[in-house]
């Protein structure tokens, strides 16, 4: 049986990547005519982008791993600030 890959991150990994995420996301949504529902499949893309080439360019297992994790947080993040902001408006 193969064993799983160890995986070293850094919290500061997280702590960059997951803003620098929502900005870019914010910033495609501004200038660009993207449809919500693609918002997710566009957050994913850029996280695995952000962990693949920055945070872990020389493991593309751990790469795509964290990628997914960076990209689910900052989705999260992003529909909890939209809903928060929704329910103060109104």
């Amino acid at each position: 049986m193969t064993e799983f890959p160890i995986i070293h991150t850094n919290i500061w990994d997280a702590l960059w990547a997951i803003p620098v995420i929502m900005i870019l996301i914010i910033v495609l949504k501004v200038f660009l005519p993207i449809s919500s529902k693609y918002i997710p499949a566009c957050a994913t893309a850029i996280g695995l982008i952000i962990s693949i080439f920055i945070s872990h360019p020389q493991n593309l297992s751990a790469g795509i791993f964290m990628g997914f994790f960076y990209s689910a947080a900052a989705i999260g993040t992003y529909a909890s600030l939209k809903t928060t902001l929704k329910a103060y408006r109104s």
